[in-house]
């Protein structure tokens, strides 16, 4: 397991991703003063993003039903906890994008390969009533098509 965010898993079978970049900011806003420097106030703490980027190949890796596990998460509007492989616990993050680009396709229509990239957004980690649960479609397809 690369990581889990909620109950989905990135990992080499689903959505193994080749890159993850994180930015966290912190707010400093400036007043003008004449003649100096402006001063800066700290307000706290800013955006918290991390982007996770790869390449699936649906013959070895998962695809787009992978993606679109990650696209109905992001429809419930809700919160997910994000664990690092290593237990490393990063706290509740929402999905505000998700970029799918697919390319050498075979005669179906289906991809051969598909680029995604997807963008978290950390939250409040206090709002645990923004925690999301796995929606029954979700779990019907996780479990092979059985519930």
């Amino acid at each position: 397991m690369l990581m889990a965010l909620g109950m989905f898993v990135f990992e080499t079978r689903s959505v193994p991703y080749q890159e993850l970049k994180r930015i966290t900011e912190w707010r400093h806003p400036s007043q003008s003063r004449v003649g100096q420097r402006p001063a800066y106030q700290y307000a706290g703490p800013g955006a918290d993003t991390t982007t996770l980027t790869g390449t699936l190949l649906p013959a070895f890796t998962g695809g787009r039903f992978s993606l679109d596990e990650i696209r109905d998460m992001a429809d419930q509007g809700n919160a997910w906890p994000l664990v690092e492989g290593t237990g490393r616990q990063y706290g509740l993050w929402v999905v505000t994008r998700v970029e799918e680009t697919s390319t050498y396709f075979f005669r179906d229509g289906a991809a051969e390969k598909i680029e995604f990239s997807l963008t978290l957004e950390h939250v409040d980690d206090e709002r645990t009533d923004l925690i999301g649960r796995l929606a029954l479609p979700a779990v019907a397809r996780l479990a092979g098509g059985y519930v």
